[in-house]
């Protein structure tokens, strides 16, 4: 890899910036001064150090954020705040985008990353990645209910849903459920429960498949994940 463009990569600066610390002498490459922007370099075997401190380099960045309300997931919007306008100028840097979405008035769980094939398979809809969602029905939810959503509803476009796994937490004018669903149409949760003759009133997406909303994550707070959840995304759940 060029050494202008992984500095730029990880937020050193522009390429243009990134060059004039290079003619500044400011870069080295295993103890040797690198002034060439082309000098090629490889970051699992140089040791780089731009003036004293050493440059790590990583190609990838996978985030957890407890995404609020009033928040779109999308990476820019002329009107309204993005997702990645609440990321902090490092992450930032690595040009994250979130993994599918959730709609502007739901909360929860939502993953950012610049690794497009990972966000590939965990978006085909031949992977059956299973989502959970935590919500506040208006209306008493029933094991009718909970019957028809094992069977798949019909939406109001007269598409069938592929079965969901319905729980009710506290049934009654207002009920509290967890619903699984693995695919991810435009307002899938609140049409289904539409499809029903009921109301979504909250909703919170709480887990995509291995990961687990980070219960210590505040509204609006995100951190990266551990290895170990990394992993656990890429293998499919399995250890």
């Amino acid at each position: 890899m060029r050494i202008d463009k992984l500095l730029a990569n990880i937020g050193y600066g522009s390429r243009k910036e990134v060059k004039q610390l290079l003619k500044a002498g400011a870069v080295t490459v295993n103890g040797e001064a690198v002034k060439d922007a082309k000098t090629h370099v490889d970051p699992e075997k140089d040791r780089i150090m731009l003036y004293d401190e050493e440059v790590y380099y990583r190609e990838f960045i996978y985030l957890m954020m407890n995404k609020p309300p009033g928040v779109i997931s999308a990476t820019e919007d002329v009107k309204d705040e993005t997702v990645v306008d609440l990321l902090e100028a490092d992450h930032a840097v690595f040009q994250p985008f979130p993994v599918g979405r959730l709609d502007k008035d739901t909360e929860g769980l939502l993953l950012l990353t610049n690794d497009g094939v990972l966000a590939h398979q965990l978006l085909s809809p031949k992977k059956h990645v299973p989502k959970t969602y935590f919500a506040v029905i208006e209306g008493e939810v029933t094991e009718e209910d909970t019957a028809a959503f094992q069977q798949g509803v019909t939406l109001d476009d007269g598409y069938l849903t592929k079965p969901g796994e319905l729980n009710i937490l506290k049934s009654g004018p207002r009920s509290d459920i967890e619903l699984t669903i693995t695919e991810g149409k435009f307002h899938q949760v609140k049409r289904m429960f539409e499809a029903v003759g009921k109301r979504v009133v909250y909703l919170q997406r709480i887990s995509m498949g291995p990961l687990q909303l980070d219960e210590e994550l505040n509204l609006g707070e995100y951190r990266e994940l551990t290895e170990e959840e990394v992993a656990l995304l890429k293998n499919g759940g399995k250890e």
